[in-house]
This record gives structure tokens, C-alpha cells and sequence, in this order.
């Protein structure tokens, strides 16, 4: 992949979000714009107060979109990560306590990360994604801004293909040791017993001198996760979170709250002995001595949400992330999140190819061969269906996913709704599924749907006896449709005769998300192999050509065409970019977009952060005024 620069957008431009015709069309110079779907909060601030709660204030005079805000040692500085060169990129500053003198430290179109200064302040060690797209431990000597990379190299990697990354490094006191955490060594494995898509995560603990010397491991436990690890203020010891491998799933699922619990421990690491500070189901995770002999540490989710304390000190409720706390004890940093306001249509992205403008979109869009947009508006929680011209103009809700016997709140969760619309070859109508998603199939149902452009004629095309959905039509014939059926006694591929409405089998199996190449010529969809791996396939109209595209054992799924047949989708070869447990509201929170020629060569990435990025579409300049003529 060839890194580029940002598109160079203000601060206010960014901030403001703007939508609509003002940011519409593609930049001068570019070939269009690269809408994908981005799940992280929206706002991300930091904050600083004293241990019982009191004299918060905002950390930075100049705030932008920040996360993770470690104090020096001297109490002097506080290192973060800011989004301020563009939504998505992670680049790392440190700014006075008292919030001003911000100045960059690490800025690259890589992802940089949990960035923390040595005691003495000479040096930086923060987490990359730069050489090689997986994340790894990084020192920087902060005067002459030298790199030295001290995981993912030659001596010091797991076994190749495997999950194999590193996160959240803390130095000794003296200078001496960086502790971190890792999934090296480990396996590709999805939640529920690994049937679930979304990879569960599992990691030890290990040291490496920052000359990147004497790498070893000091605890492990097998079927669990060590995370977050720091050294007590006299080194002896080493504090983190632990929880089973199966919790880092439900640890960023808001609606696991109970079910995820977890414990704080330290270990001695002179005579390897652990000690359990904790009990309880709460899900407690990022402790940190703040003497020799308290541990502060988050509860996250639940009534009980907020600081808590080993020594019995008076806990400070609230929803917070990413507690630091100052070297003295006196003050404790953190950072306050919101998924609202909702990231506006058009709003500006990070662009990491300099040939196309990136922007923000909600989820399943497609493009008509007039240029006008589908898709499903998700993210105001009604999930319906919408189209609109590629700059935000025309704006039009055609099918509302209430009024049709679903569950208000289960829509609003975005488990029910009219998902993933598809347009006819003739542009009359648009075909979705209606019904019920995700884990609610076990029990729930969902039909194929179409709608007029006008919002006029709906009709159910599937009875629904059987949970159909993911629709797309055949680009040569506006009643050919493809969808996807799952029940106890039949899943795969289906194609449906609009007018007919005669049903015949493409394939069997666990297939899902299938969608027709722009030429007309194959399907891509993703399967669930009998390894329990995700890849993306495609397979010709009449069922006799069958390739597989990934390869890879991690999981690869929600694949979509683009305007040129090429394939894109969303996976996760390159590993985790942070602690999973860390996550909000996310499924699979490290997902990267890539793109490939039809036969899966060519293959890049087109995003590097540590969000879930995904359900992407190329609106080609010339697209712009196609729709522009069409009323």
C-alpha cells in the first residue's frame, strides 16, 4: 500500500463535519470519493481531577479528538494520541499539564499509539502499525526523534501467521524494562466457542530492555487475558487485568454488562507469585499502582461504572475510559467518550491514497447506474432505507423499517430493521431485507423486500417462513435477485425470479452478504468455512465456478464490488491494533478495509486504524454529475 498524506482539511472543517453539496464533490485532482462506514465515538476528550473526583477541568486548552493521556513522571508533560490530522489517524503529542504547548511527537499515516515518556523523559515508547501494518512496540529517542523497533523484528516476532501484536507498553521506574502485552503465539479465534465471526483475544505478558535486549515472558495463563500491565512505583512488581479469553468478546459489548467479569492481579517478579486484589463479576479492567501498596482501576459498564480503589478509598462513579494516574498520586487522567452526535454524512476522513477524497457514510450503500446512493440509514437508529445524490442532495427516506411489526427497541439496537438495499438494473426499484439480524435470526425472521425509487409500491418478494436477506439483483436483469437463506434446515445462497417468485439454490452452507459484479459475471459472498474461518468467495450465476479469494486464517467477510469489478472488503489478517477489552460498542473492532482484482491478486489496504473500518464504496468524479442530471 502507498501511504499518503492527508487532504490537508482545517481543524474547522473536520471538527464542523460538513455535509451536504459544500463538500459533495471530490476534490480537485482527485479521481472521487471513498465512502466507508466508521465505528468509534465520535468525540473523544480528555480530562484531569483530583483521586475523590473533584476540580475536574478539561486537559487541553486546544481540544481536539484525544484518547489516552499518560503524565510523565516529572508530573511535567502529558503524552496522548490525537485524531487532529484527521479522523481515523492516530498520531502522538504531549502537551504542559497546565494543557498548553502542544507539539507533536510522532506524526505518520501509520497508527500510533499508547505513547508513554521513559522516567528520565529522554525516550518514548508508544505502539505502530508503521512496517508492516501490524501493531508492535516503537522507542523514540524524543531529542533527535530516532526509532528503534522493538517487537516484529527479526528476533522477536510469534509464529508467522498467527495473531502476532503487541500493545500498551509502561516503563519501569528506572528506565530500564518496558512491560507490555501480546497475542503472540496465539490462534485465530471467534467468540462463542469460536463459531462467532469476531475474534476473541488472548495475552501474556512479557519485557524487553529498550534497546530491545533480553525479551522474555512473565505471565501466562492459558485460556485467559492478561492486559494492560504497569509497574509498581518500586518495580518489584507488575499489576494488570485478567479475564477469559471468551470476555474480550463480551468486554466491549455494552449489553454483556455481569456476564464478563474480571479480577485485578499483580505478580512479584522477583518469585513469579501472583496476588488477587479483587473479587466480584464487575468487569474491571487498566489498574495502575498509585503507591506501592493501592491499585486504582476502572469498573467499565453497569450502575457501578467508574474509579475504584484496592485500598477501600471512596470511589468516583461515572462513565470514564483510560484512567492514568499522576506519578504523585494527587491527580488521575482520563478520557470521556460519546458515540453522539453521530459522525454526519461527508464528513472528511483520513485519506490514506492520495487519489481518492475519503468520507464518512452509514451502512450497506450502493450506487445506481444514475449515481444516486442506497442505503441504510442505521446510525439515526430506525435503520430504513434512503437515497440520495453522492453529494448529500435529494435526500429521500423511500421505505420505513417501522410500522412493519418490528420491535422499536431492537431496531434501535440496530438488530431489526430493512438492511443492505440493492438497486434494479433499470433503477425502478430497490430490493432489501426486512426482518430481524445478527444473533435474533436464531429465533426471529426476515423477508426480501422491494420498494419503487418513489418510496411507492412495496411488496414482499419471500414469505417468510424462512430468514432471508442481503439481497442483491443481477445488473442484467432487474427481477433476478441473489439473497441469502438461513434456518435449522437449509442456509446458502438463493436466486429469486421477482415474477415468478420461483426460488432455486445456488449454493449450501454458511454463505452470506452475496452481491452481483458490476459486469454481471460472478457474486462475491462471504463463507464460514468447517475450520470456522471467514473468507471471501465468488461463484458465476449458474453455479459452476466456485473461487475462493482470502486465504487467510483470520477472518475476512462483508465483501462489495466496486464500480470496476474489483473486490473490497473488510478483514483482519493484520491483528488487533489495541487490547480488545479496551473497545465500546464494537464488534470487530481491528478491521481493516482491503481491495483486490477480482481474482484476489493485487491485494492492498486502504485504511490503517484502530477502528473498525468497513462497508467502503468508490463514487467515481464523473458519478457526481451523472446524478446531478437525474431529479
Amino acid at each position: 500500500m502507498d501511504r499518503r498524506n492527508f487532504m490537508g482539511l482545517s481543524l474547522a472543517t473536520l471538527a464542523a463535519g460538513v455535509s451536504g453539496s459544500a463538500m459533495g464533490q471530490a476534490a480537485a485532482g482527485k479521481k472521487g470519493v471513498f465512502f466507508m462506514n466508521r465505528i468509534a465515538p465520535s468525540i473523544a476528550n480528555l480530562y484531569i481531577a483530583n483521586l475523590d473526583g473533584t476540580g475536574e477541568r478539561k486537559l487541553l486548552a486546544d481540544a481536539a479528538y484525544e484518547y489516552n493521556g499518560t503524565p510523565s513522571a516529572d508530573g511535567q508533560w502529558v503524552v496522548f494520541t490525537s485524531e487532529r490530522n484527521g479522523d481515523g489517524q492516530s498520531d502522538i503529542f504531549r502537551a504542559r499539564i497546565d494543557g498548553t504547548g502542544i507539539e507533536p511527537l510522532v506524526v505518520d499515516s501509520a497508527m500510533d499509539d499508547a505513547g508513554v515518556l521513559s522516567p528520565d523523559g529522554t525516550k518514548l515508547a508508544f505502539v505502530s502499525t508503521r512496517n508492516g501494518y501490524r501493531a508492535n512496540i516503537w522507542v523514540m529517542d524524543v531529542a533527535s526523534r530516532a526509532l528503534t523497533q522493538l517487537t516484529g523484528t527479526p528476533g522477536v516476532h510469534g509464529e508467522i501467521g498467527l495473531p502476532d501484536c503487541y500493545f500498551r507498553p509502561h516503563w519501569s521506574p528506572d528506565g530500564q524494562w518496558i512491560v507490555f502485552s501480546t497475542d503472540r503465539n496465539t490462534r485465530w479465534y471467534g467468540h462463542d466457542g469460536g463459531q462467532g465471526w469476531e475474534h476473541t483475544q488472548e495475552l501474556a505478558l512479557y519485557m524487553i530492555r529498550p534497546d530491545g535486549r533480553d525479551f522474555h515472558k512473565i505471565a501466562q495463563k492459558p485460556g485467559y487475558c492478561l492486559g494492560s500491565p504497569k509497574f509498581s512505583p518500586d518495580g518489584k512488581r507488575v499489576c494488570f487485568h485478567e479475564m477469559t479469553t471468551e470476555a474480550t468478546w463480551g468486554a466491549r459489548r455494552p449489553n454483556y454488562i455481569g456476564k464478563t467479569p474480571s479480577q485485578i492481579v499483580s505478580i512479584e517478579l522477583e518469585t513469579g507469585e501472583w496476588t488477587y486484589h479483587t473479587t466480584g463479576n464487575e468487569l474491571k479492567i487498566q489498574p495502575q499502582f498509585v503507591t506501592n501498596d493501592e491499585i486504582g482501576y476502572l469498573v467499565k459498564y453497569g450502575p457501578n461504572e467508574g474509579l475504584y480503589y484496592t485500598s477501600g478509598r471512596k470511589p468516583v462513579l461515572g462513565k470514564v475510559r483510560s484512567p492514568n494516574w499522576t506519578a504523585d498520586g494527587k491527580s488521575v487522567i482520563y478520557e470521556k467518550t460519546s458515540f453522539f452526535p453521530i459522525r454526519p454524512f461527508n464528513k472528511p476522513l483520513y485519506s490514506w491514497d492520495n487519489d481518492w477524497s475519503y468520507r464518512h457514510l452509514d451502512v450497506f450503500p450502493q450506487i445506481g447506474r444514475d449515481g444516486w446512493l442506497v442505503y441504510t440509514e442505521k446510525q439515526l437508529g430506525d435503520s430504513s432505507i434512503v437515497i440520495m445524490r453522492p453529494d448529500g442532495t435529494g435526500k429521500t427516506t423511500v421505505f420505513q423499517s417501522g410500522g412493519h411489526g418490528l420491535d422499536l427497541a431492537r431496531v434501535k439496537m440496530g438488530l431489526a430493521g430493512a438492511f443492505q438495499p440493492a438497486w434494479s438494473a433499470d433503477g425502478k426499484w430497490i430490493v432489501f431485507g426486512l426482518g430481524y439480524w445478527f444473533i435474533e435470526r436464531a429465533h426471529e425472521t426476515a423477508a426480501i423486500w422491494r420498494v419503487k425509487r418513489d418510496g411507492t409500491g412495496a411488496e414482499q418478494l419471500t414469505d417468510g417462513t424462512m430468514h432471508s436477506g442481503f439481497p442483491s439483483v443481477d445488473p442484467n436483469n432487474p427481477d433476478r435477485i441473489v439473497f441469502r437463506v438461513w434456518s435449522e434446515k437449509e442456509k446458502g445462497l438463493r436466486l429469486l425470479d421477482a415474477k415468478t417468485r420461483k426460488i432455486t439454490v445456488l449454493t449450501e452452507g454458511l454463505d452470506n452478504l452475496p452481491g452481483w459484479s458490476p459486469d454481471g459475471k460472478e457474486i462475491v459472498f462471504t463463507r464460514k468455512r468447517t475450520d470456522n474461518n471467514f473468507d471471501v468467495y465468488t461463484i458465476t450465476p449458474d453455479g459452476k465456478t466456485l473461487r475462493r479469494i482470502t486465504t487467510h486464517d483470520s477472518s475476512d467477510g462483508h465483501a462489495v464490488w466496486s464500480w470496476d469489478n474489483r473486490i473490497m472488503w473488510s478483514g483482519s489478517e493484520h491483528g488487533f491494533r489495541d487490547e480488545a477489552a479496551l473497545y465500546e460498542m464494537t464488534f470487530q473492532q481491528y478491521g481493516q478495509i482491503y481491495v483486490a482484482d477480482r481474482d484476489g491478486s493485487n491485494k492492498r489496504m486502504v485504511t490503517d486504524t484502530k477502528w473498525e473500518d468497513s462497508m467502503p464504496i468508490y463514487v467515481p468524479d464523473k458519478m457526481f454529475q451523472t446524478a446531478a442530471k437525474r431529479k
